[in-house]
């Protein structure tokens, strides 16, 4: 079970999907999506939308839209 190197939640496909779109496709350790947002300075709803724009692009890091 991966969890946040800075927060410690435990992190599922989306988290893992938005670290390695945002910053290293190759990474091994992850921050979740909370974290990238407070990095980049997103909300999490603008984050929300980059990953269904993602999806609708055909990237493949994340889980089926629910």
């Amino acid at each position: 079970m991966l969890v946040c190197m800075r927060c410690g939640k435990t992190l599922d496909r989306n988290d893992i999907g938005f670290h390695k779109k945002m910053i290293n496709r190759g990474a091994q350790q992850f921050c979740c999506i909370d974290c990238l947002c407070t990095h980049f300075g997103l909300t999490r709803a603008r984050a929300e939308e980059m990953i269904a724009q993602f999806r609708q692009s055909g990237c493949t890091l994340f889980d089926e839209e629910r």
